[in-house]
């Protein structure tokens, strides 16, 4: 689940923004593994594969 997805879940005004901004904010209530960063290759292949499936 990407930032965007859980932006458009909890229905956030400004997108990912609100959701990037309380995960910095309270860094110290999500486990270590609750997130991290795609490269842009990564985002890409992401992005093309969602895009062929549709």
């Amino acid at each position: 689940m990407l930032d965007s997805d859980l932006a458009r879940l909890y229905e956030c005004a400004n997108g990912t923004k609100s959701i990037n901004l309380a995960v910095k904010r309270h860094i110290n209530r999500f486990p270590e593994r609750f997130m991290f960063q795609l490269t842009k290759e990564e985002f890409f292949y992401l992005r093309f594969q969602s895009e062929t499936s549709s």
